[in-house]
């Protein structure tokens, strides 16, 4: 049973959506109507903060299944949570300045490596078994 990635990924789905609503907000604050997607500058990084995230959690997603599912649930979740975090922190120091992405956006890269290297190990493991 695969119960702790389920339950971890409704806690994604509320990432999203938290990043999601921090891009309405901003857009009802500077007064940018959709689809428009440049204006006020803090707008643009607040924008461009919940796009990055969106585009990277396809990955971070499939990558936590397989090494999930193949490897161990447990270290699986906890990498996930501090992906999470780290995703948080680059949202909020985007937001501020376009500087304050980068420790975290390197944080979070390194964790989808070591994501990918337990699904790799995980894998190995489990075609190589007599």
């Amino acid at each position: 049973k695969q119960t702790l990635l389920d339950c971890y990924c409704s806690c994604v789905v509320l990432f999203l959506a938290y990043f999601a609503l921090q891009v309405i907000y901003a857009r009802r604050k500077y007064k940018i109507s959709p689809p428009e997607t440049t204006g006020h500058p803090d707008f643009e990084r607040i924008f461009r903060a919940q796009a990055n995230c969106s585009e990277y959690f396809p990955i971070f997603t499939s990558l936590l299944w397989v090494a999930g599912i193949f490897f161990h649930q447990g270290v699986t979740v906890a990498c996930g949570l501090l992906y999470l975090y780290t995703r948080l922190k680059y949202f909020q120091g985007y937001t501020v300045a376009v500087q304050g992405r980068l420790g975290p956006l390197y944080a979070s890269a390194w964790l989808l490596w070591l994501l990918l290297g337990l699904g790799m190990a995980g894998l190995l493991a489990h075609f190589l078994q007599p």
